[in-house]
């Protein structure tokens, strides 16, 4: 067997300084607290596993309903009026808002003469009484077709038979470019209005409308049968009467201003 070298001094000297430091660690463990042995120590592998918090589906189907419901009635209030938003008020319950102006296109360059806000309710509020009485026109095709039936001489004292609103944002502006002149040539005064979606929703239709006209006669729907006429009869046709001259001295104000 071999013999074990004899240790050095400053081996001897460091094994002491270790066992001391143990000693005195050892020592100061027990009187703090407890000392605890590794094999007290909890491993890894004994550690319960974290509880997985499981979802609620009802609050999430709950807001994926509401999504859906929120989105189909902004589609409709949008058909049915442009501009109407949606909101949420404090309670959190939607609320239904109008804005006070829709989104406007580009207007066309000849919209001349152009109606402004004051002018545009007028003509607006017009268009709705003159679809009540059956005495309105829709479309390029319906107004086109009613003015080359239309005498080409303007009366001189009496009021012109129809009045043309058209809606200045209209894109092509191939599709109105040649209104004006139309009207021009028949003696029939128009006037342009910002909005599409105005004038078709003032016109009782969902869709947007580029041109309306408004006839001075009332249409057939409008008249009642002869037997049923009487004072009430009368008094309609005087109020649309007052409807139509006041619609025309509008229109003609706002085309005296704009020419040169």
């Amino acid at each position: 067997m071999s013999k074990e070298k004899p240790l050095t001094d400053a081996e001897v000297l460091h094994k002491k300084e270790k066992k001391e430091k143990k000693a005195a660690k050892e020592k100061r463990s027990e009187t703090d607290g407890v000392k605890k042995s590794k094999k007290d120590k909890p491993s890894k592998k004994d550690k319960p596993a974290t509880e997985i918090p499981t979802t609620n589906d009802e609050p999430i189907a709950n807001a994926v309903q509401d999504v859906e419901m929120t989105t189909q009635l902004l589609n409709t209030l949008e058909e049915e009026k442009p501009g109407t938003v949606v909101i949420k008020d404090e309670t959190g319950d939607l609320e239904i808002k109008a804005k006070e102006k829709p989104l406007l296109g580009a207007l066309v360059p000849f919209a001349i003469p152009l109606a402004d806000e004051k002018v545009g309710k007028k003509v607006l509020k017009s268009v709705k009484k003159a679809a009540k009485n059956k005495t309105l026109k829709r479309g390029v095709k319906e107004v086109v077709k009613a003015l080359r039936k239309s005498s080409t001489t303007a009366p001189s004292s009496s009021l012109p038979h129809s009045v043309v609103i058209i809606a200045a944002d209209i894109s092509p502006m191939d599709v109105i470019s040649h209104l004006p002149v139309l009207c021009e040539d028949h003696g029939v005064p128009y006037v342009f209005v910002p909005s599409r979606a105005e004038l078709g929703a003032a016109g009782s239709t969902k869709r947007p409308t580029s041109v309306v006209m408004i006839g001075r006669e009332k249409g057939k729907g409008g008249r009642k049968k002869e037997g049923e006429e009487g004072k009430e009869g009368k008094s309609e046709e005087e109020d649309w009467g007052e409807v139509y001259a006041d619609l025309v001295k509008v229109v003609q104000k706002v085309g005296r201003n704009v020419r040169v």
